[in-house]
């Protein structure tokens, strides 16, 4: 079985090295281009692409596939590339372009998706934030034959992970990776033993990840605790949530709900284990912050660089 990846953060390098750990040929891996990144705005390889060129896999990076879209020429030559590089299947992850028909009809046995979520819950780009978001128990990996659609195509496999209370994106991030790893390597053994049976998605319990924006950060106390507090996991470890206080913006990355009421913003004690600040209904007790230039530090270390009292208001809304 000859498979041609195609995929760009941790998460998707993830696959490919469980597809390259145990023998799969891989003869060609797409990834996104170089892109500026950390303090000096180098530009930074993806993640895939430094696994590939670790172990000797030709990459390319093209900007676009779509022949129709703003880069024509580029996307001409990544077509011949793949008509000329001999393969069975393209094994897609997060690879951040869309990929038109014209390229899912290449492979002779078409291209799969490894999807971060249990479809058709959760089609989209950011299946695992709005998972936790959403306040879901449990979520999984669904492997996908890739159609037209977005995220739409026919169920080859599926496996479950439960979501608990502690998890956090990253978290959540690293196990569904890894399912996705151990996922792909069974699917693709049994394509090559014989196929696999295609389930079409069910119509009812369809729902759309929309990509996280930054503007989402921003936590409006006027919201129940619970409602926050989702939030807060779901944006770690990107972009985070940020609460503003006397025109300062800080980050949020721990926090705990508690039963005591108070005035939705205010903070209404500051101690060792904590900042707390009512909400909508409840409060949340803020265990891990970040000022602007500094560490995400707990609670008792951050005061001492940055004293909060009780009394203080927290700006409301985003």
């Amino acid at each position: 079985m000859r498979v041609v990846f195609a995929g760009t953060p941790e998460f998707a390098a993830v696959a490919l090295a469980a597809l390259h750990d145990v023998g799969f040929e891989i003869p060609l891996v797409l990834t996104q281009p170089d892109r500026p990144a950390g303090r000096g705005m180098q530009l930074q390889p993806s993640p895939v692409k430094q696994l590939a060129i670790r172990h000797g896999m030709p990459v390319a990076q093209p900007l676009s596939l779509r022949r129709d879209g703003k880069h024509p020429e580029d996307a001409a030559q990544a077509h011949e590339l793949l008509r000329a590089t001999p393969h069975d299947v393209m094994v897609v992850a997060a690879y951040g372009l869309i990929l038109p028909a014209s390229v899912l009809g290449i492979p002779p046995l078409g291209c799969i998706n490894i999807h971060a979520s249990l479809l058709p819950r959760w089609r989209g780009a950011a299946p695992i934030h709005r998972a936790i978001e959403a306040g879901d128990t449990e979520t999984g990996i669904t492997i996908m034959q890739m159609d037209a659609g977005l995220d739409t195509g026919d169920m080859l496999l599926a496996a479950r992970e439960p979501i608990t209370a502690g998890d956090t994106t990253a978290s959540l991030h690293h196990r569904l990776a890894a399912l996705g790893g151990r996922l792909i390597v069974d699917a693709l053994r049994r394509l090559a033993d014989g196929g696999l049976p295609r389930t079409p998605q069910p119509t009812a319990g369809v729902t759309y990840a929309a990509k996280i924006a930054k503007e989402e950060a921003a936590l409006d106390f006027r919201l129940p605790a619970e409602v926050l507090l989702r939030r807060i996991r779901a944006l770690n470890p990107f972009p985070g949530a940020s609460a503003q206080i006397d025109g300062v913006t800080l980050k949020v990355w721990g926090a705990h709900g508690a039963a005591m009421g108070g005035e939705p913003g205010r903070v209404l004690a500051v101690d060792a284990d904590g900042v707390m600040v009512g909400c909508g209904v409840g409060a949340l007790r803020l265990t891990e912050l970040q000022k602007p230039g500094g560490k995400r530090l707990p609670a008792a270390a951050f005061l001492q660089g940055f004293p909060l009292q009780a009394g203080q208001q927290l700006k409301l809304s985003p």
